[in-house]
């Protein structure tokens, strides 16, 4: 039964929520004005736990656009929504300008085209090329199906000794020429590790790129505050403006700065994490079409996508009962759904590439992008049916979270359909006939 209540209950409720269930740590912060993320430390699987339990324990129902809105930033945001109104639209930036050859901001052909950043591995790798000058849309293809793991626990995970960054490295020395080595040595201690990273970067000439997984979690003071424990994560580091400090990039969250390096070597020391690779930017040089085009087979699972493949075994798994699980561990096996999900908006990548090569209009394009965000937020309301079948226990509701599985199915085979035709148009341009056999 839905509950009505006005705003400032809501935010009351929210506190409660916050306090009693999600044993929140930051509360001294809270109010009507509190931001979710910054103040309160609510990432995206936290903000899904609070929308439930507001529905569970205070008769709340969650609207759609709830669980699908980008515009909530803050307690009164949210109450705003549960209460039937929205938040403030944030008012748009001025336009920087009609690009060269009067093409229109935000077109696919602008040079302003919106980036993406989804995979910290491929963010790293391709922050390299922007800053060559070259066209880093195509090592996207490898990203909206990238390797997962699935342990015997029916746990479904980003970061673990079953995923591998070798596809990645291999071809990007195929595509742009440079190799990605790996610095880090499995066989030795984190304290040697970590004194052959130092080494390296005080060593560093300046076309190296060095790349280091951390564990974010311990980097509290980062701006992008996440609540995720672990949170393996890669970043290039370089000298810093004074020997105590590292400077640091981080082309996946768009941030740059310096953190003192103790911080950083505590970040890198955390058992969660082990990893760091190196290239050298002067090798560097733009993809050849053919090989462009044997990457895209590579990549390419025309009748198969592993994401929701997984999800449904692992959902079956718990729902069945299999070596003793149950549906309330669906919270825990599914939590990083979210970071899969968004790796589907690497789609948009492969469609800009060809629609940019072709000089496609826009229009189709964003037909496409909208049918990406469908895509996107599907997930993200499935993810959400998920933690309330988890958190109630009623297995009445798997039914419908298998056919929301299907329909994801139907969508993102659709959409690799599509694909697909314009790859075909884009090869019979751009790859010369006699190598289309060297491509197959």
């Amino acid at each position: 039964m839905t509950t009505t209540m006005t705003g400032p209950e809501i935010v009351e409720a929210i506190h409660t929520v916050l306090r009693d269930h999600l044993d929140n740590r930051h509360l001294d912060r809270f109010g009507p004005e509190a931001r979710l993320n910054e103040d309160l430390y609510l990432d995206s699987v936290l903000m899904m736990e609070l929308f439930l339990q507001l529905e569970l324990s205070f008769g709340l129902e969650a609207p759609d656009e709830l669980i699908t809105s980008r515009d909530l930033a803050t307690v009164a945001d949210v109450a705003g929504l549960f209460a039937g109104t929205h938040p403030t639209e944030a008012a748009a930036e001025p336009s920087p300008g009609i690009p060269p050859g009067n093409v229109s901001p935000g077109s696919v052909h602008s040079e302003e085209y919106q980036d993406l950043k989804i995979h910290c591995v491929v963010s790293c790798l391709c922050d390299a090329l922007k800053r060559a000058g070259i066209d880093h849309r195509p090592f996207y293809f490898g990203v909206w199906d990238a390797g997962f793991d699935v342990g015997a626990d029916q746990v479904l995970r980003y970061h673990s000794s079953g995923v591998s960054h070798d596809f990645f490295c291999d071809w990007y020395r195929r595509l742009y020429g440079a190799e990605v080595r790996q610095w880090y040595d499995h066989a030795r201690s984190k304290a040697d590790n970590l004194a052959h990273l130092t080494d390296l970067v005080e060593r560093r000439p300046d076309s190296l790129s060095i790349m280091a997984m951390i564990d974010l979690f311990h980097l509290p003071e980062r701006e992008n505050k996440f609540n995720q424990n672990p949170f393996p994560h890669y970043l290039m580091l370089e000298s810093g403006s004074d020997p105590a400090v590292y400077r640091v990039r981080d082309p996946d969250f768009r941030w740059e700065g310096e953190i003192a390096r103790d911080r950083i070597a505590n970040a890198f020391l955390q058992p969660s994490v082990a990893g760091g690779y190196l290239f050298d930017r002067r090798d560097l040089r733009p993809a050849r079409p053919t090989d462009v085009a044997a990457y895209f087979d590579a990549c390419f699972l025309p009748d198969v996508n592993p994401l929701t493949a997984a999800v449904r075994g692992i959902l079956a798994a718990h729902v069945e009962g299999a070596d003793g699980l149950s549906t309330a561990g669906l919270s825990h096996a599914l939590r990083e759904l979210p970071v899969f999900a968004i790796r589907k908006y690497a789609y948009e990548h492969g469609f800009a590439f060809f629609w940019r090569a072709l000089r496609l209009p826009d229009d189709r394009f964003l037909v496409h992008c909208d049918e990406i965000e469908a895509l996107f937020q599907g997930f993200k309301t499935l993810h959400y049916a998920i933690l309330r079948l988890a958190q109630t226990g009623d297995v009445g509701l798997a039914p419908d979270l298998f056919d929301r599985l299907d329909r994801l199915d139907r969508m993102e085979t659709a959409l690799k359909g599509a694909l697909a035709t314009v790859f075909r148009q884009w090869q019979a341009v751009a790859v010369p006939a006699p190598a289309l056999s060297e491509v197959a």
